[in-house]
């Protein structure tokens, strides 16, 4: 299939879901106690938590009486919104729109009751500063990492001799795995196609079936020489197994069909399985993760029915857990939060192996799946989002830009406590599902460049591994604080203090920022102990550690004078704020946070 083919294709099917085959839809009530409080460019939206609802659609009017329609942020994928607070910068500054807010037990839920609504605008004014407290002496939680799972196109690019940009592939595309272990603290990588033909695991001679694990070996060999794991994701068909192999996707023809033989499908997930345990240790295979396919409620990804791929699901579950227990096996992997309660359903009636729930979903943050898992008694099974990102679309200029920045620290902080793993989609734009890159900056989907220049995505990311495990209280004030401004605060062992804040919204129409929602800081820290500290701020915003804005007008390739320069300019921005001698263990600062923005005072004992 050429290139344009490739595209012309997935951009005609992406958008086309699979339907339910199953659940019948519930209603649940609309929360309570919606609030809202405008200010400078945005209104805040508050309200209570409803039992079992995995999400919430904030509606829009322009009159009490008016029709409500979905408040739709640009990001291009789910609307939904986790919880409260929600922070809606899509308004006219200076009019009035109403609200209400509904509530989601699945993301396929029909339109359900809405709350009363309320009213707010955004003012046109000048924001006042916001406050943050900090007290160092108070611990206040433990961080969790839940960034070092991360997305990976597949694995075998690690083994290439082609060259992208004149930057040979396979070198450059382990060297960005190498950065994400040592400075993003990545642990797992999750990647597509471990069982395309390109790795040759399955044919069939005279209607014999044939295994050859080589490739899968070689691929594998290399990713935990580096220090990574694998999460196994169980897809493409192979070509020799599939019922129906001319259905394809991507340039390099992934298999999209259901096998032709069930017996065939678990025996294969079975020898593999057996396979790696063999040659890797089952101590080592256990912390891995089988993944039962791709997107199955995408038609580009899946041309069975949703009953084949719970059945897909089941035979390969079980053919794993033969092998041994201890390997972990879950799904279904579904885009855009999909078939959630329709997945659980499936699982508890016919008890089928779960060991995590896994799903995607991209430019907003992640739904709570937790409740439905324990409304089934399956409160033990992990939650994986193993795709989640700032858009779902190829070329998108917003992910090379600083606005990613913020979005991925807000995602991270949101989804603390309703998540065990949020997998940024992807590493590297060494990237070949519609192509390889044409460009060095072409809105890919990774956090590093062709060539491993970093993006203010990957920056965010490296801000909040710095972070020490141990939180303390932050306290936020003013105008946007808690929703469109948050943060974090950490203490390491050595008393070095980091305070994270980012200010940043959904909103894919304010990508190139907006200057009522710029911030300025007003920062005091208490409970320090040390009589003085060297302080530092990093900064991430279109004025800094943005190689987007930095060669912004320039288009291609660098020559080579040009890789030399960005390669120098590769860092993060850090300002040296000198020696600062607490009074009464009280240090204050100030500084500016644009919106999109992200800022890391650094306190270290001097």
């Amino acid at each position: 299939m050429a290139r344009t083919d490739a595209r012309a294709d997935w951009e005609a099917r992406v958008g086309r879901r699979r339907k339910s085959e199953r659940t019948a839809r519930r209603s649940l009530p609309p929360p309570a106690g919606l609030e809202v409080e405008g200010g400078s460019g945005h209104v805040t939206l508050r309200w209570e938590d409803v039992a079992g609802a995995a999400g919430y659609l904030v509606h829009g009017a322009a009159a009490a009486a008016s029709p409500f329609e979905p408040i739709d942020h640009g990001g291009g994928d789910v609307l939904a919104v986790p919880g409260p607070p929600y922070t809606d910068t899509t308004g006219t500054p200076g009019k009035e729109r109403w609200y209400a807010v509904s509530s989601l037990a699945a993301i396929e839920d029909e339109a359900a009751e809405l709350s009363d609504p309320v009213s707010a605008s955004p003012s046109t004014g000048p924001a006042s500063p916001i406050s943050a407290h900090v007290r160092a002496d108070r611990p206040h939680g433990r961080l969790e990492r839940l960034w070092r799972m991360l997305g990976s196109e597949h694995l075998s690019q690690l083994l290439s001799t082609g060259e992208t940009g004149g930057v040979e592939i396979g070198p450059d595309f382990t060297a960005a795995l190498r950065l994400a272990r040592d400075e993003l603290g990545a642990e797992r990588i999750r990647a597509h196609a471990v069982l395309h033909d390109e790795l040759g695991v399955y044919r069939e001679e005279n209607g014999e079936a044939r295994y050859d694990f080589s490739g899968v070996d070689r691929v594998y060999d290399a990713l935990l020489e580096i220090g990574l794991r694998p999460v196994v994701e169980l897809s493409f068909m192979p070509g020799d197994l599939a019922r129906a192999p001319d259905e394809t996707v991507f340039e390099y023809r992934g298999i999209i069909s259901p096998p032709k033989d069930w017996d065939r499908w678990a025996e294969l997930n079975r020898r593999l399985a057996e396979h790696v345990v063999e040659r890797y240790g089952i101590d080592e295979v256990a912390r891995w993760g089988f993944e039962v396919w791709n997107e199955a409620n995408l038609e580009v990804f899946w041309s069975g029915t949703q009953d084949e791929y719970f059945r897909l699901y089941d035979v390969a579950a079980r053919a794993i857990k033969s092998v041994d227990d201890r390997l972990l096996v879950g799904g279904p992997s579904t885009a855009a939060a999909g078939w959630i309660v329709d997945f659980l359903d499936f699982v508890e009636e016919r008890g089928v192996p779960l060991d995590f729930f896994s799903t995607h979903t991209y430019g907003n943050f992640p739904l709570d799946v937790r409740p439905a898992l324990a409304a089934r008694g399956l409160d033990q099974v992990e939650v994986w989002w193993t795709e989640w990102g700032v858009s779902p679309r190829h070329f998108a200029e917003v992910t090379d830009s600083a606005f990613g920045a913020p979005f991925v620290l807000h995602g991270m902080k949101r989804a603390q406590a309703a998540a065990d793993a949020l997998a940024y989609w992807v590493v590297s734009d060494h990237f070949e599902e519609l192509g390889r890159p044409q460009s060095l900056l072409h809105g890919g989907f990774g956090l590093l460049t062709v060539g491993n220049l970093r993006k203010p995505r990957y920056w965010a990311l490296a801000l909040a591994e710095h972070l020490a495990d141990q939180l303390v209280e932050l306290a936020l004030e003013g105008d946007g604080a808690g929703a469109l401004v948050d943060g974090w605060a950490s203490r390491h062992e050595d008393e070095t203090l980091d305070v994270l804040l980012w200010n940043g919204t959904i909103d894919h129409a304010k990508v190139a920022g907006d200057s009522l929602l710029d911030r300025t800081i007003r920062l005091r820290v208490e409970g320090l102990a040390r009589r003085s500290y060297r302080a530092e701020l990093a900064r991430i915003d279109r004025a800094h550690s943005s190689i987007a804005d930095r060669r912004r007008g320039e288009d291609g390739w660098p020559t080579p004078d040009v890789w030399e320069r960005l390669r120098r300019e590769d860092r993060l921005d850090v300002e040296e704020l000198g020696e600062r001698l607490p009074d009464a263990g009280v240090l204050t600062f100030e500084f500016p946070l644009p919106m999109p923005g992200v800022a890391r005072l650094r306190l270290a004992p001097a």
